[in-house]
């Protein structure tokens, strides 16, 4: 009997120690909706901003992640993939939900899996429709960040979010204030040139010099560029993403062009940059955008203003070293001691546990 009441006993304080550290709480995600989520959450499937989840909730956050949208990691970033998976190989082991842009995400697949959780991305949440609210009607919450606005107000209710769905609000502040603070920084050099915004054209470098790509408005590169202190000549003509006439960026004659550019490009001549990638190889496959027809004549091409930019730096945390580089290039003077590739680097050796090797920001001269 004694041993009995010792066991009972010994119960009574598990389950009371479990019911202080679980907790329903009614959190608001970034589009305003609200959504019960039992704390801390102990299986979750992760849509999208993977190094961000991991930056926010350490490392240790992915111990209770049982799905990923592997897509768009793995096959949007391959070399970023592989660099965490040698560092922590049961990644690979993680089961894949599908990948919404490609709609091979899966609910049936999702459920499986029984999550507590499942955080995805607003355009992700978007896209899915329906099927969002069928992994709600079956008593899963889904949450809602949003890093692909590229605006501070965004980025730091995100990364708040993700601080309390991981149980690390303070690490979260420390990156939310980081990031604010690391983007006023910018805004108060750039004003303090008292100068006017110079022209900017921005594109996604996926297809090479021979076929004008993506090319962003309001929000990724395009928010970027007015962070930075640029006037994007395709706001008027591009709302979100997508092509823009040729006539009309030679028409605008910008002082400065990035194109973009990932590790993994279906094309021979798209421009390289990221993790893995010679600078020497970058640099030659982004003179040649200079060689478009029409190109030689605008003030960037003939004042050498052709600059590479990673693609995988922006929708994230990290994209405050992107936002320093393009208002480094636009405004030298400002930025003199500012090496903003260099920080880039430091972010990731405070906050995530493997470094970078590679290209992620270059200039064609």
């Amino acid at each position: 009997m004694r041993k009995l009441a010792q066991a009972l006993g010994f119960g009574v304080l598990v389950m009371a120690s479990l019911s202080v550290q679980a907790e329903v709480k009614t959190i608001t995600d970034v589009i305003g909706r609200e959504v019960k989520v039992d704390l801390p959450a102990k299986r979750v499937v992760l849509g999208f901003y993977f190094e961000d989840y991991m930056a926010i909730g350490t490392e240790k956050a992915f111990d209770s992640v049982v799905g990923l949208s592997r897509e768009a990691w793995e096959g949007w970033v391959p070399a970023n993939w592989e660099m965490h998976t040698k560092h922590r190989p049961s990644l690979k082991t993680v089961p894949d939900v599908g990948e919404v842009e490609a709609q091979t995400f899966s609910v049936e697949k999702v459920l499986s899996l029984k999550p507590d959780l499942v955080i995805l991305a607003d355009w992700q949440y978007k896209a899915l429709g329906l099927d969002a609210d069928r992994l709600e009607e079956e008593g899963i919450p889904v949450v809602v960040v949003d890093y692909n606005e590229q605006s501070v107000a965004r980025h730091t209710a995100s990364t708040r979010l993700i601080g309390t769905l991981t149980g690390q609000e303070k690490r979260a502040a420390e990156l939310a204030d980081f990031y604010a603070n690391a983007l006023k920084e910018v805004a108060d050099r750039v004003a303090a040139a008292k100068q006017p915004k110079p022209k900017v054209y921005v594109e996604f470098g996926n297809k090479g010099p021979a076929e004008y790509s993506f090319t962003y408005g309001k929000n990724m590169w395009g928010a970027m560029i007015t962070a930075a202190g640029g006037d994007n000549i395709a706001t008027p003509f591009v709302e979100w993403w997508g092509p823009i006439n040729p006539e009309q960026v030679l028409a605008s004659k910008p002082d400065a062009i990035f194109i973009s550019g990932r590790e993994n490009n279906k094309a021979a001549s798209a421009l390289p940059m990221g993790q893995g990638v010679n600078a020497e190889e970058a640099r030659t496959k982004l003179a040649a955008f200079a060689t478009r027809q029409g190109w030689d004549a605008l003030p960037a091409i003939k004042n050498h203003q052709l600059f590479g930019v990673y693609q995988g730096a922006s929708r994230t945390l990290s994209d405050f070293a992107m936002v320093q580089y393009i208002a480094k290039a636009l405004y030298p003077q400002q930025f003199t001691a500012m090496d903003p590739v260099t920080n880039y680097l430091d972010y990731y050796q405070k906050y995530l546990p493997v470094t970078p090797k590679g290209t992620f920001a270059i200039a064609v001269k």
